[in-house]
């Protein structure tokens, strides 16, 4: 016959096994909820207002090329930003300093018309990081148009107010690859950037002659449509919140 336990020792294993089991269960739950806690934690801390997750910034270079445009960042993710910007271009002083046939000799008779110019893309961090900050790719496109309004000169020399609109309008795509910083100690902001684009060209150049013979001045209008690559290189500044 097998023999039967006595009943004070299943009393006893019972005492023991229980509070085992229990505590199992509880270690258990108790890691799930750590877990949990600190998911949530790092959501919060995405979420909070003491994390950057906003930066409104400028690119003060882009004054050189008559362009003023204010850039605003939204972190989306840990990982994944949006980045738009709009502004208005002036006067292309970069594209004067380069084109000597250019009708726009910065003096009278020469109307800047300021127009709008806008751009946007989606920004991947290659670093997971709470902030937008740490080395980036970036998908951008951008739009801007560059207007002048040319003044005919007579023989004379005086104006004859007759005016000949000269537009340039540029379409861009753009790869950029970039390092953002935040501060240690402030919520201020440095964008390094460079990369590369297509740019798609649509010019009503305003070419002015004079005939020295004569002193009469002639003008025409050159239509240009080119596709060209493009190389970019620059810093934004901003301030995040």
């Amino acid at each position: 016959m097998p023999a039967r336990v006595p009943p004070r020792l299943l009393a006893l294993a019972a005492l023991v096994a229980v509070p085992l089991l229990l505590c199992a269960q509880s270690a258990s739950e108790s890691r799930r909820m750590r877990v949990l806690l600190e998911r949530e934690r790092m959501a919060q801390q995405f979420d909070t207002s003491r994390v950057v997750k906003n930066m409104f910034k400028l690119n003060p270079l882009l004054l050189l090329r008559g362009e003023l445009p204010l850039y605003y960042e939204r972190a989306l993710t840990h990982r994944l930003s949006v980045e738009v910007a709009v502004g208005f271009t002036m006067r292309d002083h970069l594209a004067l300093a380069l084109t000597s046939d250019d009708a726009d000799d910065i003096g009278a008779g020469v109307d800047i018309v300021p127009q709008p110019t806008y751009r946007g893309g989606f920004r991947y961090y290659l670093v997971d990081d709470l902030e937008p900050q740490g080395t980036y790719l970036q998908v951008e496109f951008a739009h801007l148009a560059y207007v002048k309004d040319i003044t005919e000169t007579g023989a004379n020399g005086l104006f004859t107010g007759r005016a000949y609109r000269d537009t340039r309008t540029w379409n861009d795509l753009r790869l950029l690859f970039g390092l953002q910083q935040l501060g240690r100690s402030s919520n201020w902001a440095y964008d390094l950037y460079a990369g590369v684009g297509y740019r798609v060209r649509h010019e009503d150049v305003v070419r002015e002659t004079r005939d020295l013979g004569t002193g009469l001045y002639s003008y025409a209008t050159e239509q240009r449509d080119r596709h060209v690559p493009i190389f970019l290189l620059g810093v934004k500044v901003g301030l995040g919140f």
